[in-house]
């Protein structure tokens, strides 16, 4: 069985080296709301447009919008309304991020299972990391909310070569190759799709707990929120002495404390992580 992950890894190395790696594309949505996004003349009624092609989306961002995490004097009934709230910035990262949950699905039933996990871990880190930096940082709740659903991006390559190579591999081999490889494909992905630098980079260092950068970024709000979500369980990350990881300097955090304690904060990371959902 080992021989067949090193052929899955000399396989995918290679096809990364070669520029062969058949990457994901942006969905079609996530493309348009790009593309009026960062259109100095588009307005918000070219945004609402575009997401009112897709039902469910629109039904997702208003839902955001009602949420506890935005909610106003007086409840938003409809597309307009709740991107005139959220503002263009927000809305666009953020039906950007949730137009890509297409994405992860298969039609094995063991490989669907592993791209919906991937995406519900995806959703619950992207909460937390817009909470934190909310509270925390001076970095955008919007692009953090992105970097947190995209720094697992790179699993999906791997999973569909499994599934399209009708590879027979068990779970845990399969986590030794994603562990790996989908780091160095997620920041290839994010490349190919034209994500700012300071996003390229999250999937490459969020896993990286000995970096050392000048100020907090992206990949220390996606560490960060990882590390909430796995406290108290029997992941190998708890096994590491969390207070040699800087990050949690950088966000001015204590990692002795249980950040779930917090009454409010607790409250506002539950309420973001269900919206996403």
């Amino acid at each position: 069985m080992s021989n067949i992950v090193e052929t899955i890894k000399n396989d995918l190395t290679s096809a990364i080296e070669n520029d062969k790696l058949v990457l994901p594309t942006l969905p079609e949505a996530a493309l348009q709301v790009r593309e009026i996004a960062e259109n100095e003349d588009s307005a918000i009624l070219d945004l609402v447009k575009v997401i009112s092609t897709d039902t469910a989306l629109s039904a997702r961002i208003i839902r955001v919008c009602n949420s506890p995490l935005f909610r106003g004097s007086r409840a938003i009934e409809n597309l307009n309304m709740a991107v005139s709230r959220l503002g263009m910035a927000y809305t666009s990262n953020l039906a950007m991020g949730l137009a890509m949950e297409q994405m992860f699905q298969a039609t094995s039933d063991m490989i669907d299972k592993r791209l919906r996990a991937t995406w519900q871990t995806s959703t619950e880190v992207a909460g937390v990391c817009h909470v934190l930096a909310q509270h925390y940082t001076k970095l955008k709740p919007d692009q953090a909310t992105l970097a947190g659903l995209v720094h697992l991006i790179g699993v999906l390559p791997i999973l569909r070569y499994v599934e399209d190579s009708d590879i027979q591999i068990s779970s845990i081999m399969l986590d030794n190759v994603i562990d790996e490889l989908h780091p160095r494909i997620g920041a290839a992905i994010l490349k190919t799709w034209d994500f700012p630098k300071d996003l390229q980079n999250v999937p490459l260092e969020y896993a990286n707990f000995q970096r050392e950068v000048p100020a907090p970024d992206y990949a220390d709000l996606v560490m960060i929120a990882n590390l909430q979500l796995i406290a108290g369980t029997d992941h190998p990350w708890n096994e590491m002495d969390w207070k040699t990881i800087s990050a949690f300097d950088r966000l001015g955090l204590d990692p002795e404390v249980d950040m779930s304690g917090e009454e409010d904060l607790n409250a506002e990371m539950e309420a973001a992580m269900a919206l996403l959902k």
